[in-house]
């Protein structure tokens, strides 16, 4: 079992998952895109795709999103796992038709609600989670709706062996404070608040939905 973690941006990196490969033992691969530009021959059973503030569209930019794309597709293919984050769920709804387009801004923590639907994966039926996006997905067809939000319904998905997260379950809070350091001061204070309450139980859903992800 070995892990292939595609990479857009030095900041968005696998975060907390990175404490479950080591609780487990399991070797990942970081694959920095963003200085490589190209994925390459891939021989990992499993695929992490991790978030950008690209859009999936800008192929001509980021030529690497097309062998993204393609290489989700062959995964699934071959029923091997595949885990997209924010960007990396677009990518698959993408990859099996599903429109991705610009829709609300969502930055902080929000509530999110697990359907019927989500079992087998270890979804719970409400939660909360931070988001960091200005963009959303149509379900592809043969597609299933795993988790919705209030201001942004569509907030996960699987198709075959992939799932797609729009939310961010890898987060730390040196990441968090990263990422928001643009923010008002309002808006910090709020998210660093929020972080305090719900960061633990985020961890704890990291965990349990990266053990599976492993276990696939």
């Amino acid at each position: 079992m070995k892990i292939a973690v595609l990479q857009h941006e030095a900041g968005e990196t696998a975060g907390f998952f990175e404490t479950v490969w080591r609780e487990q033992k399991v070797t990942a691969r970081i694959l920095p895109l963003y200085e490589t530009q190209e994925i390459p021959a891939l021989q990992e059973t499993h695929l992490l795709i991790m978030g950008g503030s690209m859009s999936v569209h800008d192929e001509q930019d980021f030529p690497f999103l097309r062998q993204e794309k393609r290489l989700i597709r062959e995964y699934v293919k071959r029923n091997l796992p595949v885990l997209g984050i924010c960007l990396g769920a677009q990518l698959i709804a993408d990859a099996f038709g599903g429109r991705v387009y610009p829709y609300r801004k969502e930055l902080g923590w929000t509530l999110i609600t697990g359907s019927d639907t989500s079992p087998p994966v270890p979804l719970p039926s409400q939660f909360y989670a931070f988001q960091l996006h200005g963009d959303t997905f149509d379900l592809p067809s043969g597609a299933t709706l795993l988790c919705t939000g209030k201001e942004v319904r569509n907030q996960a998905l699987s198709v075959g062996s992939a799932l797609g997260l729009q939310f961010h379950m890898e987060m730390t809070a040196p990441m968090i404070e990263n990422w928001t350091r643009d923010s008002g001061v309002r808006e910090k204070k709020q998210i660093r608040s929020d972080t305090a309450r719900f960061l633990p139980s985020s961890n704890m859903l990291c965990r349990k939905i990266g053990e599976w992800f492993l276990h696939q």
